[in-house]
């Protein structure tokens, strides 16, 4: 069984390398979790927790309901680890059991997804370039902010977690082609938005 609270028992760690794959790391910790050894959520954790926390915790905005996100996350994992036939990658399909936990968190709670990040700017900005960075940067929060958590989900899933389309689709539970519309409609939306910045300070 799943010790309560087990992200803040059990702090991330360097995994140790081996001749190994990771896929093949993987699915012998899913054979492990089948057996019923706890040890093996604990390495799973080890191994992926810090990709799960920084997707619940984009979805959220609250470091403490992303907690509770991945705590469930890995509960899930350890009850339903028997519907993993490793056809996919592992990481895709623990991203899907954050995905729908963050999802049924943020439709009870209504709270809105948290801001993604947008480097900009040089080593050494001048005043003026920072007050454009700062600028720019606000204008790309309101873009973000302006979409539906389902647009930003698919942001996050391929340009900060690097999942395939395909991968993206399984997480989000929705058609490829509603991955690659949504894809689309928000890299426009975002390129309006840096065009509109470019605009207001010519």
């Amino acid at each position: 069984m799943v010790s309560p609270a087990l992200t803040k028992q059990f702090p991330l760690f360097e995994r140790e390398t081996n001749n190994m794959t990771e896929h093949d790391q993987d699915i012998e910790l899913i054979r492990r979790m089948k057996a019923g050894d706890d040890d093996a959520v604990r390495e799973l954790y080890a191994r992926h927790g810090q990709r799960l926390y920084a997707y619940a915790l984009r979805l959220t905005n609250d470091s403490d309901v992303a907690e509770d996100v991945v705590q469930t996350t890995l509960v899930t994992a350890w009850r339903s680890a028997h519907t993993f036939r490793g056809e996919g990658r592992l990481i895709a399909w623990l991203l899907g059991i954050v995905h729908h936990t963050a999802m049924k968190s943020l439709r009870h709670t209504h709270q809105p997804l948290d801001e993604m990040e947008e480097t900009v700017g040089g080593n050494q900005p001048t005043p003026e370039d920072q007050a454009e960075v700062g600028e720019t940067k606000r204008w790309v929060r309101q873009g973000l902010q302006s979409l539906s958590p389902e647009h930003r989900a698919v942001l996050e899933l391929v340009f900060y977690q690097g999942l395939s389309l395909d991968e993206v689709a399984k997480v989000c539970g929705c058609p490829l082609g509603t991955v690659k519309s949504r894809l689309s409609y928000a890299r426009q939306h975002l390129r309006g938005v840096l065009s509109r910045t470019e605009e207001d300070w010519r």
